[in-house]
This record gives C-alpha cells, sequence and structure tokens, in this order.
C-alpha cells in the first residue's frame, strides 16, 4: 500500500488513492511551524479491515519525527491511536507544558 502525501504552508492529507480516488485519508492542519493538528481520519468501505487508518497514523508520526513536529490529535480514530501506542508519545503535544 502506498500513503501519499500532499501539504501547503498550512494544510496536508496523507492518503491512500487508486485511479483518481481517495481511498483512506488523514487531514492535518498546521498552526504552528512546530504543531500538526489531525483533524480527520477516514478509510473507505472497501480498506476497511486492513489497518489502513493505522497505517496513516503511523506516517504522520513518522513524518512529525522527522519534520519535529508535535501532533495534537482532535481526530477520535487518531486520538485513540495514541492512547493505545506509547511510542508515539515523543511527538504528543502536551498541553499546559
Amino acid at each position: 500500500m502506498l500513503i501519499q502525501h500532499t501539504h501547503n504552508e498550512s494544510k496536508g492529507v496523507f492518503f491512500v488513492g487508486q485511479d483518481g480516488a481517495i481511498l483512506a485519508e488523514l487531514v492535518y492542519t498546521m498552526p504552528s511551524f512546530d504543531k500538526m493538528i489531525i483533524e480527520h481520519t477516514e478509510v473507505s468501505e472497501e480498506l476497511k479491515g486492513e489497518d489502513v487508518g493505522y497505517h496513516l497514523v503511523e506516517t504522520a508520526v513518522e513524518y512529525a519525527r522527522t519534520h519535529h513536529l508535535h501532533i495534537i490529535p482532535l481526530c477520535p480514530f487518531a486520538n485513540a491511536v495514541f492512547k493505545k501506542k506509547a511510542d508515539y508519545r515523543d511527538v504528543l503535544f502536551e498541553f499546559g507544558t
């Protein structure tokens, strides 16, 4: 599975596409140079059960590590993944710190 990425100054998306259609996506915004807000994650019915959502979050985490960003997972799915994956805490933005 190929996860693609598009990004401009303040927004971006990691996605899986096929034949011009987006089958899964993780949408984020960049409110500052060092923060990424994961706003939305969605996976099409045809990819459900293949852990594509987890792979999208994992890709966002790797991107954050590479670019020295902290993630604010507002998306309920991404937030649940962060709660399960202790090894993602290095990029998790902690409010009040």
